[in-house]
C-alpha cells in the first residue's frame, strides 16, 4: 500500500501544462514570501525560476538553526528583505538572517505563564502575519501581537477573546488596508461561540467583528445576519455556544474587498444536542463572504448544512481566475475535510462545480442545483452507529494546499482514513461536555481495546485539475498527515513529509527530482524567495500537531520527543551544509518494572482519563508519535509522587504540560495503571 514510487492515475497520460490560451492569470512577481499564503490570493505559489526542474537535483543545505525542543514546530515562516520570521511552539518568534540563519531577535510572549488550562487545548501557534513593519502573531490563551519587524520589540497585545471562555489562537493573522483579522478555536473543548475580529495595524484598536453563528435570542442579534442565522438553528443551541470558530481559513480578495472566511464545526459536534431538531446551522461549515472595511455579511454558502461529524470548513481558501467553458471565472478553490473539492465564484457565492478527491461514505454527490450534499441517510447514525469517510481528520487538513498558474492544479496533501461514530451508548438528553465517557463530543468512546488492527488509512500528494475536477496524478505516501504545499512557476512541487524527507517534484507529472533526509519528520509548509541575488528554499521541521497523535501510523518513523531537532532548514543551489550524523531513533522502548503490579480495575478507569485529557498529546494507547514524551518510556509514572507533582501540580508546565489540578488521588493512581499496563503490553519481549 505504501512507497514513495510514483503512482500515476489514469489520467496521467493528460497530465502537461496548459496551452498558453488557456493558462490562468499569474499573480505578481515578488521576490520574497510576505504572506502565510505567499500573497494575499493563498495560493502557495512562487513566481521564482532560478531553481527549476532542471537543476534542482543541484539544490543543497545553505544553513540550519536548531530550536529549542518544544512541543510542536510546525508554525510557516516568512520571508521580507532578507529576514526570515517564524513563530514557533506557543508563539516563540524569531528573525533570521535568510542567507546565513543567523538570529536577529526572538520574542517570547511566555504563553505558559498565562494559558492555564488552555494549554490543554492546542498545540501553539501555526504561522504569522506581515505587514507595514509590524509581525503579528495569535497566542494559544487568545492574545494578538505586533512585534516590530526590526527590532523583536512588542508594540502592542491585544486580548482578543473573553475572560474565562475557552477560545484559542492557533491559526495565522492576515492583513489588508491597514488592518489585521484573527479567529480562534475552542469547539472541540468547551461551548464556544465563534468569531472574527479586525484590528488596526497601528494601535490595535477594535474595528470589526463578525460572529459565526447566532447566540441568546433573548439577548438581541448583532446584525441580520446573526438573525437570518438563528432561523436555522433549534433548541436552546446557544448554551453550548454554538461553534464554527474560524481557526484558519482567512483569505482577503483585492478586486472585490471581500474577505472569505472558512468557519468550523458545531460545539458539541454531535448536532443532536446541540440543535436537537435539526436545521442548517447557519453559519457552520461555511464559506462566509464579509465587506473587508465594515465586517458586514455579504454572502455565504454552506458546505455541510447541519455538520455533526467534525467536517469544519476552515482548510484554504485560494484565490485564482481559471476558464470555465470558455469563460474566464474569478473563483476561490477549497478542499475541506469533507472530501469534495469545490469551485465558487467568489464575486456571488454560487457553486461551480463539486466533486469528490477522496473516498466517500457520507454523500454520493453534491447537487448543483441546489448546492446541497445527497447525504447517505445511515450518514447521521440511523443504524446507531457509521463507517465514516473520510475520518474527522478530513480528506484534507490545515496543511497547506497550493495552486500553480503554470500548471492549472491543485496541490492537495490528502488523507484516506476512516472513522467508526457510535451513538447507541449516549445519552443524549443528559450529554455533559466533560463527563467520561460521554467525552467526544457526543459520540461514544470505543472499548477499552488498546490494541486495534492497524488502520487502513494513509495519506498522499495529489495534483487536482480544478476545471475538469479529476486528479491529472496522484502519489501515496507512508504517513497519514504530511506537510503543507508550495509551488513555483520553475515546475516544482515543494513539500515535506511525516517520515522525515524533504521533497521536490515535477509540478505538471509528479515526478521525484530531489530529496532530503531532515532527521525529523515535517509538518509545515515550506517558502521561497529571493536573497542577495540567489533563490532559497525554507522549512521548518519538527513533528507536531494531529500528525503525531494517530498512534502507530506516527510511530512507526520513530520520532522522539526528546531526540530528535526541531530545525529550520534553507537551501540553495550549490549548498553544502551537513547535518549531524546519527540522529534518527529507533521505536520508543517502553519501560517494564515487574514490581509494579498493575491492578486490572484501576487501569480501566485510567484508560477514560486518559482519552479524555491526554491523548491530543500523548497519542492514543499511549503510542507518542514525537510530540510529547511517550508515557510508556517515562520514568515519572513509575513514582507516585513524582507523578502528581508533574500531572497535577504543574512542574513542567513552563515546558508546555498542562496543570491537571482537579485530579483527585485516585484519578492520578488510575491513570498511572493505565499507562504501565500500556507500557507492558507494548514492551518488546527480551530475549
Amino acid at each position: 500500500m505504501f512507497g514513495t514510487s510514483l503512482c500515476l492515475l489514469a489520467a496521467l497520460s493528460a497530465c502537461r501544462s496548459l496551452p498558453d490560451d488557456r493558462k490562468p492569470d499569474l499573480p505578481g512577481t515578488t521576490d520574497n514570501w510576505t504572506a502565510y499564503g505567499g500573497t494575499s490570493d493563498e495560493t502557495h505559489f512562487s513566481t521564482l525560476t532560478q531553481i527549476n526542474d532542471g537543476n534542482v537535483a543541484q539544490l543543497g543545505l545553505a544553513w540550519a538553526y536548531d530550536l529549542p525542543t518544544m512541543i510542536s514546530a510546525v508554525g510557516a515562516p516568512l520571508e521580507v528583505a532578507g529576514t526570515v520570521y517564524l513563530g514557533v511552539g506557543y508563539t516563540h518568534l524569531y528573525a533570521l538572517d535568510a542567507r546565513t540563519g543567523r538570529k536577529k531577535w526572538d520574542y517570547d510572549p511566555e504563553v505558559t505563564k498565562v494559558a492555564g488550562p488552555k494549554l490543554r487545548m492546542g498545540w501553539g501557534v501555526r504561522g504569522i502575519a506581515y505587514d507595514n513593519g509590524k509581525i503579528f502573531a495569535g497566542t494559544q490563551d487568545g492574545r494578538l501581537l505586533a512585534v516590530d519587524a526590526a527590532t523583536g520589540k512588542l508594540l502592542w497585545s491585544i486580548q482578543t477573546t473573553e475572560p474565562g471562555d475557552g477560545r484559542t489562537i492557533s491559526g495565522a493573522p492576515r492583513t489588508f488596508n491597514g488592518k489585521v483579522i484573527i479567529g480562534n478555536g475552542g469547539a472541540d473543548f468547551t461551548n464556544s461561540r465563534g468569531y472574527v475580529t479586525t484590528y488596526d495595524q497601528k494601535t490595535g484598536r477594535q474595528l470589526w467583528r463578525f460572529f459565526v453563528v447566532p447566540g441568546d435570542p433573548a439577548k438581541g442579534f448583532e446584525n441580520k445576519a446573526m438573525e437570518m442565522a438563528a432561523k436555522t438553528w433549534t433548541g436552546e443551541w446557544w448554551k453550548w455556544g454554538g461553534g464554527g470558530n474560524p481557526w484558519n481559513a482567512m483569505t482577503y480578495d483585492k478586486e472585490t474587498n471581500l474577505v472569505f472566511i472558512g468557519t468550523g464545526n458545531g460545539a458539541p459536534q454531535n448536532q443532536a444536542i446541540r440543535s436537537p431538531g435539526g436545521g442548517d446551522n447557519l453559519f457552520l461549515c461555511s464559506v462566509v463572504a464579509l465587506d473587508a472595511d465594515t465586517g458586514e455579511y455579504v454572502w455565504h454558502y454552506q458546505i455541510n448544512p447541519g455538520e455533526t461529524w467534525d467536517y469544519n470548513a476552515t482548510m484554504d481558501i485560494s484565490l485564482a481566475t481559471i476558464d470555465i467553458a470558455g469563460e474566464r471565472r474569478k473563483v476561490l478553490f477549497t478542499a475541506p475535510k469533507n472530501g469534495f473539492f469545490y469551485v465558487i465564484d467568489r464575486k456571488t457565492g454560487k457553486l461551480l462545480s463539486a466533486e469528490p478527491y477522496t473516498e466517500q461514505t457520507w454523500a454520493s454527490k453534491i447537487d448543483l442545483q441546489n448546492g446541497r450534499p445527497v447525504e447517505n441517510p445511515d450518514a447521521r447514525f440511523r443504524l446507531g452507529s457509521f463507517d465514516l469517510r473520510p475520518a474527522m481528520s478530513g480528506g484534507h487538513n490545515w496543511h497547506a494546499m497550493s495552486f500553480s498558474p503554470k500548471t492549472g492544479l491543485v496541490y492537495i496533501p490528502t488523507l484516506h482514513a476512516m472513522r467508526k461514530y457510535d451513538v447507541r451508548n449516549v445519552d443524549i438528553a443528559g450529554w455533559k461536555r466533560a463527563d467520561p465517557p460521554n467525552s467526544a463530543n457526543g459520540y461514544a468512546l470505543p472499548p477499552d481495546a488498546e490494541l486495534p488492527a492497524p488502520p487502513p488509512f494513509a495519506g498522499s500528494i495529489q495534483a487536482w485539475d480544478p476545471v475538469n475536477q479529476r486528479a491529472r496524478w496522484s502519489v501515496p505516501l507512508k504517513g497519514l498527515i504530511n506537510g503543507g504545499t508550495a509551488t513555483t512557476a520553475g515546475n516544482l512541487l515543494f513539500q515535506g513529509y511525516a517520515d522525515g524527507q524533504f521533497t521536490a517534484r515535477s509540478a505538471d507529472t509528479g515526478k521525484l527530482l530531489w530529496s532530503f533526509d531532515a532527521h525529523n519528520g515535517i509538518v509545515g509548509q515550506p517558502i521561497t524567495y529571493m536573497a542577495g541575488g540567489r533563490q532559497y528554499v525554507t522549512v521548518v521541521a519538527g513533528y507536531g500537531t494531529t500528525a503525531a497523535v494517530q498512534g502507530r501510523m506516527s510511530s512507526q518513523f520513530g520520532w522522539d520527543y526528546r531526540t530528535q531537532h526541531r530545525r529550520v532548514l534553507t537551501f540553495v543551489l550549490g549548498g553544502r551544509v551537513m547535518l549531524p550524523t546519527g540522529e534518527k531513533t529507533e521505536a520508543v522502548q517502553p519501560i517494564v518494572d515487574p514490581s509494579f503490579k498493575i491492578a486490572a480495575d484501576k487501569a480501566s478507569r485510567g484508560f477514560a482519563i486518559y482519552v479524555q485529557n491526554c491523548v491530543h498529546c500523548h497519542g492514543p494507547a499511549a503510542i507518542a508519535g514525537g510530540q510529547a514524551p511517550d508515557l510508556r518510556a517515562s520514568p515519572v509514572s513509575l513514582d507516585a509522587e513524582a507523578f502528581h507533582a508533574v500531572v497535577a501540580g504543574g512542574a513542567l508546565e513552563s515546558l508546555g504540560m498542562p496543570k491537571f489540578d482537579e485530579f483527585s488521588a485516585s484519578e492520578l493512581e488510575a491513570l498511572r495503571h493505565y499507562i504501565r499496563r500500556r507500557a507492558d503490553q507494548t514492551a518488546t519481549p527480551s530475549k
